[in-house]
């Protein structure tokens, strides 16, 4: 049976010495919300740079809400999923209405947040706040899989298994839960990888379930996700046009901006459906 206490023990004190100095660890709830909205789907190293630019630009939520929301779409820059940039204004506006201009410490107003779902929702109360919650990422649902099932990687969605697995080293962490969310997390993305993990400087090894195994592939394959020639491109390559057209830009010169016309005007639909952009006549504009 898996000693989960120690577990969390070995880990705490791995992350103490091993842990990357990001930032938003040292920082307050907003820019703790900040860091989580940008993470989504997207490297720290891309992170890094616009969230410090973000923060230097609006170090609180209000200040945020006072500007437009295209503001933030421009600012967002090519971080990519940019609808991101308009859910966060939205949040910094109810922050701002509903909240006194303070980040909510609680799971049922976060989750009220435009924008933010479970994940987000636990990892701003935990980081932030040093709430006893789990804190599920692609990183800790692939350590606690390999640990306690000996499997190589987690189901495609998440489980009540492993809601209830993440619970209990919760559970066993008592005062340490908020240190271990960040720990266990850490650990998944510089040791525990996906490929190629670094078993040789592992703490844990010999509680390690898939290396008691012999590290069984998993019956999960990754597909790498498409781009060249997608609808997101396409949105992408758009929206940098505006982006850097201030004054608007003719929506025909936007148009042959890409090489597919019908794409483009099906992403230039998207886009204003979205918010991102508005049309104003035969201009579009932030």
């Amino acid at each position: 049976m898996t000693n989960r206490a120690e577990i969390v023990h070995e880990l705490t004190d791995w992350f103490d010495t091993h842990a990357r100095d990001l930032p938003w660890r040292h920082n307050d709830p907003w820019a703790v919300l900040v860091s989580e909205f940008m993470l989504q789907q997207t490297p720290v190293a891309r992170v890094l740079p616009l969230w410090q630019a973000w923060l230097k630009r609006w170090p609180t939520p209000a200040m945020l809400a006072a500007e437009p929301s295209s503001e933030a779409v421009l600012a967002w820059g090519r971080l990519g999923y940019p609808r991101r940039a308009l859910r966060l204004h939205a949040s910094a506006t109810t922050i701002r209405d509903e909240h006194g201009g303070q980040v909510p410490a609680t799971l049922d107003d976060l989750l009220a947040l435009p924008g933010v779902g479970d994940y987000t929702a636990a990892a701003i109360a935990s980081f932030a706040f040093g709430a006893k919650i789990p804190v599920l990422d692609t990183n800790v649902r692939r350590v606690l899989t390999r640990i306690e099932v000996g499997q190589a990687a987690p189901p495609a969605h998440l489980t009540k298994p492993e809601r209830a697995r993440a619970q209990q080293f919760t559970d066993a962490a008592g005062d340490l839960a908020a240190k271990w969310a960040a720990a266990v997390m850490e650990f998944g993305a510089m040791v525990c990888l996906a490929r190629r993990p670094d078993c040789a400087s592992c703490p844990i090894t010999d509680a390690c379930s898939w290396r008691a195994r012999g590290y069984p592939s998993s019956e999960m394959t990754s597909r790498a996700q498409a781009w060249h020639g997608t609808d997101r491109q396409c949105r992408g390559a758009l929206l940098d046009i505006v982006r850097n057209t201030p004054d608007g830009v003719p929506v025909e010169v936007l148009l042959a901006g890409w090489h597919t016309r019908s794409q483009a005007e099906a992403c230039l639909a998207g886009l204003a459906d979205d918010g991102l952009v508005h049309r104003l006549g035969g201009i579009v504009t932030l």
